[in-house]
């Protein structure tokens, strides 16, 4: 330890932004037989290169300048310093060839591992979670975004505050790491944490009603609401504005979006449906930001339909799926999602153009999947098809007639419902219409009211 502090005095001051960014390594086989045949989690499946390439992935997306990456293979973990005291020594010699200012690893670190690596690597040191916490922070645009994410970031930095004094010299002002020390409270306490902790929660507690209202209100109009879910990257935004002609921040970097946003749809039957862009998973995801985004991840449970969106052009993609699918299996267990989620769920597979051709056709036999390449636009009117398809399953067909008068009531029909059928008489206008009962009932009260309304105008005046 001590070689790798010398070498971090004597070296050259670092350069701005630059950073290095290491895996701590364990191979899958020696997990599982520590784990005594429990199931892993879908990330440590995963390649490697795959798992550091998206560390240094997630780095950049931040505005940091990666100048060494490398796996650390690991047969456990050391309570100090996490890593190996050689690995230790070898990443501190590389930070000081690097001139390394900020050196991340993709782990969870505990206040005390974090300490030690600073101190024998002569740099700022932030594990996975705190990396994402900042990609979250400099992302967030909304009021609620911005409570969330100082949430997740308190409940976070409070153990590090409270176990390790020495880290109130990082506290920053807007959760930065790349500023300069004393920009916000220096000296920030366990207490005023925990009441700025109870004050957030309160604040995302009447944000969660104004939600509920906001759903109560689109039931009452109504329209289905399609959610967009996927692993960060996978191209939602590029798709919510392909299909709504929106213009949604679609980057390719990790976690462009944060914020839902929601646009209207109209689909070939006529339908009207509203589309939620939600924020992308990531395996491993923070159990702080789980928790702190809860009322982000409302929308999807609240949702008719689920368009689960993968990149089917990643070569990760199927381990993607799974950590995609045991964030929504974590909502189950929490209550805050309905166990039948999966029969709402159409899996799309983006940038299937950069597939080939018998790749692609070969996905394309499959069942309960739709193959678009939102940048090209192609295959959006099969994604609209199978939404229709899947909204009007179980839906009753209803014979409705009504006369060439009644245009609103008409049109009104083509806008709640599939009209199936229609045939124009000469005094009457018959359909077939795929309807809900709440949507019959809603037609008929307006029918009703309308007929009121017409024979009111229609008496004379005493």
């Amino acid at each position: 330890m001590r070689s790798g502090a010398g070498s971090a005095e004597e070296r050259l001051p670092p350069e701005p932004n630059t950073a290095a960014v290491i895996l701590p390594w364990q191979r899958p086989e020696s997990v599982l037989a520590a784990a005594e045949g429990a199931e892993l989690p879908p990330a440590l499946l995963r390649p490697a290169e795959a798992r550091l390439e998206e560390a240094a992935a997630l780095a950049r997306s931040i505005g940091l300048t990666v100048a060494w990456k490398g796996v650390l293979p690991q047969r456990g973990r050391r309570p100090a310093t996490l890593l190996g005291s050689g690995q230790v020594e070898s990443v501190a010699s590389a930070v000081k060839l690097h001139r390394i200012a900020v050196a991340v690893v993709d782990s969870q670190l505990t206040p005390v591992q974090q300490r030690n690596l600073e101190k024998a690597w002569g740099c700022k040191v932030i594990d996975r979670t705190g990396l994402i916490l900042e990609i979250f922070g400099a992302r967030a645009r909304t009021r609620e975004g911005a409570l969330q994410v100082e949430l997740a970031h308190l409940a976070y930095q409070r153990t590090r505050l409270v176990r390790s004094w020495t880290h109130l010299e990082r506290q920053r002002g807007g959760f930065g790491f790349l500023g300069g020390p004393g920009e916000s409270q220096i000296e920030i306490d366990r207490r005023l944490i925990g009441e700025r902790i109870a004050r957030l929660r309160r604040e995302l507690e009447e944000v969660r009603r104004t939600r509920s209202l906001h759903r109560g209100a689109r039931k009452r109009v109504p329209y289905p609401v399609v959610a967009l879910v996927g692993y960060t990257n996978a191209g939602k935004s590029t798709l919510f504005n392909a299909l709504t002609d929106a213009e949604v921040l679609a980057e390719d970097q990790l976690f462009a979006t944060l914020d839902p946003t929601m646009r209207a749809l109209r689909l070939p039957s006529g339908r009207t449906v509203i589309l939620s862009d939600t924020v992308g998973f990531i395996s491993e995801l923070p159990h702080e930001l789980v928790a702190a985004f809860r009322a982000t991840l409302e929308e999807v449970a609240e949702a008719d339909i689920i368009l689960h969106v993968r990149d089917v052009a990643h070569p990760d993609s199927a381990a993607q799926r799974a950590d995609v699918l045991a964030v929504l299996d974590s909502m189950v267990k929490d209550g805050a999602l309905d166990p039948a989620w999966g029969e709402r769920v159409i899996e799309v597979l983006n940038k299937s153009d950069l597939l080939a051709d018998d790749a692609r056709e070969s996905l394309a036999r499959q069942k309960g999947v739709v193959l678009v390449s939102a940048l090209n636009r192609a295959g959006l009117d099969s994604l609209k098809a199978a939404i229709d398809s899947r909204l009007s399953a179980g839906l009753p067909v209803h014979r409705i007639s009504l006369n060439p008068a009644e245009g609103a009531a008409l049109a009104w029909l083509y806008a709640h419902g599939e009209v199936l059928d229609r045939r124009d008489g000469a005094d009457s206008i018959h359909l077939a219409v795929r309807l809900s009962e709440d949507d019959r009932a809603r037609f008929e009260s307006r029918r009703v009211r309308a007929a009121r309304e017409a024979l009111e105008q229609g008496s004379p005046r005493g």
